[in-house]
């Protein structure tokens, strides 16, 4: 039986005024792998728009704007 199956299994058993625990607790773990999606998927597009995105700098360029030199 899979780990979701058990789950599904649970849920079953799991007293009505404890419902909320779980459901708070299934809501809170799924909305940080939503926004982190979202946030890799801003960033990414950000990129793909960049006109800059394709060009390229000397080490000694760099360190110039860096003021490593």
């Amino acid at each position: 039986m899979s780990d979701k199956e058990q789950l599904l299994q649970l849920i079953d058993k799991i007293p009505d005024y404890k419902i909320g625990y779980v459901l708070a607790y299934v809501q809170g773990i799924t909305a940080d792998e939503e926004a982190d999606d979202e946030f890799c998927e801003k960033l990414y597009q950000e990129y793909l728009n960049d006109p800059d995105k394709d060009k390229s700098y000397t080490l000694d360029e760099c360190k110039k704007e860096w003021g490593l030199e």
